[in-house]
């Protein structure tokens, strides 16, 4: 059986376990992008790279509210100078003042997920549903295959 007080936190606990998984990313490198407005939920996934000594990370965000990407026209690899993932609780609870403007809030709107990454090139977002997967690194991975 669920407790209720659980079930009710665990989209709050999946938001802060996404952020403390985010955290150590800056100085990564955005390495894609790839944003889906016409399936049956919008989505949006960014890889995120810093080389072989480091995984990989895949931000996938779905459900979407609000999406912003802003980057210059020359510019090739992004690195990120911050990032942060911040849960927005359902009313009659406050969001944080940046986050306000975002998405008109109202009666039945479900909690939501607010992804800001900064750097020379900036994404905004926010969506219903988040998973954040972390790929094992090319060293580890290699350490692995060596034979016994």
């Amino acid at each position: 059986m669920t407790d209720t007080a659980d079930a009710r936190d665990a989209f709050k606990n999946r938001c802060t376990d996404a952020a403390r998984t985010l955290a150590p990313c800056v100085g990564y490198f955005i390495s894609r992008i790839s944003f889906d407005a016409f399936a049956e939920e919008d989505s949006l996934e960014i890889t995120l790279r810093e080389g072989p000594w480091k995984p990989d990370v895949v931000i996938a965000l779905s459900n979407l509210r609000y999406i912003s990407v802003d980057k210059p026209p020359e510019l090739v690899g992004s690195f990120i100078d911050e990032i942060s993932l911040i849960h927005l609780p359902k009313l009659p609870y406050s969001w944080p003042a940046d986050a306000a403007g975002r998405v008109r809030r109202f009666d039945g709107l479900c909690e939501l997920v607010w992804l800001r990454i900064v750097g020379p090139a900036e994404v905004d977002a926010v969506a219903s549903t988040v998973t954040v997967y972390t790929a094992m690194s090319d060293d580890r991975a290699s350490a692995l295959l060596v034979d016994p």
